[in-house]
């Protein structure tokens, strides 16, 4: 492999690390940890995507001098040593990730920590972006990077047995077995590593942290894990997106493909995504070559929840069927390792390693997506052996003690069998055969599935994605107009229910109508029979003749309550839509377009190009009437099932808010206060206000469009 390293271009610095090791898995790595922090003399930094206080790090029957929780033993190392300071940096996660956090981890911190355990919510990123790296940092002097958080999921042994009453959660929840790499390196790479942890640690509004002057030499190297290289240079690359005075970084990416460009016999490669166009098109170009590398990926079958299985590995299925027509000579094979039969069980790859001609390592927290390309904050270590035999070994021993994993084979047999074989894939396939293994991985997508899946650019963005761009996706410039207009139909016609209210609670208008006739009239049709007929029918009526369908929602809950009634709400409102679409694919296209005139095209445009996400998108920010939009769906390429899924999805929210508005006008009219009506009131201004905020910045951004398109 050729030399690839350009210090200004694809790494932020090449330093020195007296002591480096590759540690497997989180029983290794956490185990590491437990020893180190003891050893700590003034500081401490933790920076990760994740985090949990109640994190068992140490899961054996033996006794320990110090407590084997995070938390507990952060408290006991400051409380012992008063000079030392720990520093815990966290993403402010977003709400999709709400389930698989600690409540509140800042809270635990602060509560049961001295006041040298300083605590961060790391927020300044991009909106939509995170910050991914996994660094901790011991007196500058010992620095672990890769993969791992020091979160409640990561914890497991290389065995990965799949009943391992050990692999538990905080909270006594046992989850699924899970791989993952991590560096740790001494010496002046470890401080660099330090110089990332403080600047990250000052971005997010921390502050300064402690100096450190020490007279003689600290060496907080663990006594568990041993030192497989000496005085080895050590390559750090990062990714940093654009976010206010900070300009992109982008030396990950482009390590990944000027290495990818350099190799000759094989790429190795750990994964837990696989979604980044620009690593797809670069190792497409090499399996294209007559005499390329051959290319071996390693990655999950599954990853994470329905969400990520839904979106990530959709995307990672389309770049599969994409390298494999590029693979014109059989050299890539792609593999997720199978830990048993029956039960069918497969291990969680979350590790983050290339590994090329035996020549190049490396180990971060980027993943093969490409917002680990450009979008989310990442560190990655690489070391290059640059013809140095003792390098070179501890890479090859490196890769095959993952195989030895992966193959369930011991280390040695692995080495004998790949030194006798002339390529990696001859190796790995003669060694396949036992219940734990590696299996041939297809990664197909269904084709049902992948049709309302949208590209990349949205649910993996390579770069920040300002709200102008997003708006403007779903939302064209023209039909804006017609957005803030139906929105504040909408926000008028709330308002007005609610004025009426306030007169017919506190004005003369309240003597000539009677509540209590009303309540009783609702009460008897919703305990009919017939009931559920009149009401699926007032809304297809309403639907084929475009009547508002708000009014529609607002006198379901008034007369069946909030629960029934938002459930009527929402399956008659779908019901008609179903109907009106039914309409629409009946009446066929030119005549729909000939009723709906030039808001046919644009929206047309939009489900065939998004599909569902387009309907979930349109049923939230309405550009047209919803009557409307269910004839031009109907007359689209939108599959049938695709429109009721987005109608579903996108309504839920306007139904819960208005079914919550509705059921305050109702409870406040049967109350002798006005307070509140004050609070609904407050609601309507604050929603007002946000329109009218909403129509400023419409304004501005079409001035803007025209004045750029004047120059």
């Amino acid at each position: 492999m050729k030399q690839t390293i350009i210090s200004s271009n694809n790494c932020w610095k090449i330093e020195n690390a007296e002591k480096a090791s590759f540690i497997v898995d989180g029983e290794a790595y956490f185990r590491a940890l437990y020893e180190a922090f003891q050893k700590a003399r003034r500081s401490i930094f933790i920076v990760g995507w994740d985090l949990h206080s109640r994190l068992a790090l140490i899961r054996d029957d033996e006794k320990h001098g110090y407590p084997v929780t995070l938390g507990a033993l952060i408290n006991r190392i400051t409380s012992e040593n008063k000079a030392l300071h720990v520093y815990i940096l966290c993403w402010d996660f977003a709400m999709i990730y709400t389930m698989e956090r600690e409540f509140f981890p800042r809270y635990k911190f602060k509560w049961r920590s001295s006041k040298r355990v300083h605590f961060r919510i790391d927020g300044q990123h991009p909106i939509g972006a995170s910050q991914h790296q996994k660094i901790v940092v011991i007196d500058d002097s010992l620095a672990f990077a890769g993969g791992m958080d020091l979160s409640k999921w990561r914890w497991d042994t290389s065995r990965h047995l799949a009943d391992d009453p050990r692999r538990t959660d905080p909270d006594g929840e046992q989850y699924p077995p899970f791989h993952d790499i991590q560096m740790a390196v001494s010496g002046p790479a470890a401080r660099r590593l330090g110089e990332v942890s403080r600047e990250r640690w000052t971005k997010a509004g921390g502050e300064k942290p402690v100096d450190l002057h020490f007279q003689e030499k600290i060496d907080p190297w663990p006594e568990s894990i041993r030192p497989v290289l000496k005085n080895v240079p050590v390559i750090i690359a990062r990714t940093l997106p654009q976010y206010m005075d900070q300009k992109a970084v982008l030396e990950i990416e482009q390590l990944y493909l000027d290495s990818i460009a350099a190799a000759k016999s094989y790429i190795y490669i750990e994964n837990q995504y696989l979604s980044s166009h620009r690593i797809g098109k670069a190792l497409g170009s090499r399996l294209k070559e007559a005499d390329g590398p051959q290319v071996v990926i390693v990655m999950p079958e599954k990853t994470g929840g329905w969400l990520e299985q839904h979106t990530m590995d959709i995307l990672r299925g389309r770049l599969l069927n994409d390298l494999r027509k590029k693979d014109i000579h059989g050299r890539l094979r792609t593999y997720y390792p199978r830990l048993s039969v029956d039960p069918h069980l497969a291990l969680m790859v979350h590790a983050k390693v290339m590994i090329i001609d035996g020549d190049f390592l490396r180990i971060g927290s980027s993943n093969l997506s490409n917002r680990s390309m450009g979008f989310d904050s990442e560190l990655d270590l690489a070391i290059f052996a640059e013809k140095k035999d003792d390098i070179r070994g501890a890479i090859t021993d490196f890769r095959n003690r993952l195989l030895a994993e992966h193959l369930d084979r011991d280390v040695n047999k692995i080495a004998d069998v790949l030194a006798g074989k002339k390529s990696l894939i001859d190796g790995i396939e003669s060694l396949q055969g036992n219940k734990r293994t590696l299996v041939p991985f297809a990664g197909e997508v269904p084709q049902d599935i992948d049709m309302w899946v949208p590209e990349s650019e949205l649910l993996d963005p390579e770069k920040p994605i300002e709200p102008d761009e997003l708006f403007d996706y779903f939302v064209s410039k023209d039909q804006q107009p017609s957005a803030y207009r139906l929105l504040w139909r909408v926000l008028l016609l709330v308002s007005a229910i609610l004025f009426l209210a306030g007169l017919w609670r506190w004005s003369p208008l309240g003597d000539f109508i009677d509540l209590n006739s009303i309540v009783a009239a609702g009460k008897w049709l919703r305990h009919q029979t017939f009931a559920p007929v009149l009401v699926y029918t007032g809304f297809i009526v309403a639907g084929v003749t475009a009547f508002p369908i708000t009014l529609m929602f607002i006198a379901s809950i008034i007369v069946f309550g909030p629960f029934a009634g938002g459930a009527y709400a929402l399956s008659g409102a779908l019901l008609s839509g179903m109907v009106v679409f039914a309409a629409g694919r009946f009446l066929g296209r030119d005549t729909v377009r000939k009723l709906s005139g030039s808001r046919f095209n644009r929206v047309n445009r939009k489900l065939a190009a998004s599909g569902i996400l387009t309907v979930i998108t349109l049923r939230m920010i309405p550009v047209a009437p919803f009557s409307l939009i269910n004839l031009i769906a109907g007359a689209s390429e939108i599959r049938f099932r695709d429109f009721v899924v987005g109608t579903l999805i996108g309504m839920l929210p306007g139904v819960i808010a208005i079914g919550l508005i509705t059921e305050g006008i109702l409870f406040n009219l049967n109350q002798s206060g006005i307070a509140g009506f004050g609070v609904l009131f407050a609601v309507i201004a604050l929603a007002a206000a946000g329109l009218v905020g909403m129509k400023n910045w419409l304004t501005r951004k079409h001035k803007k469009h025209a004045s750029k398109n004047n120059d």
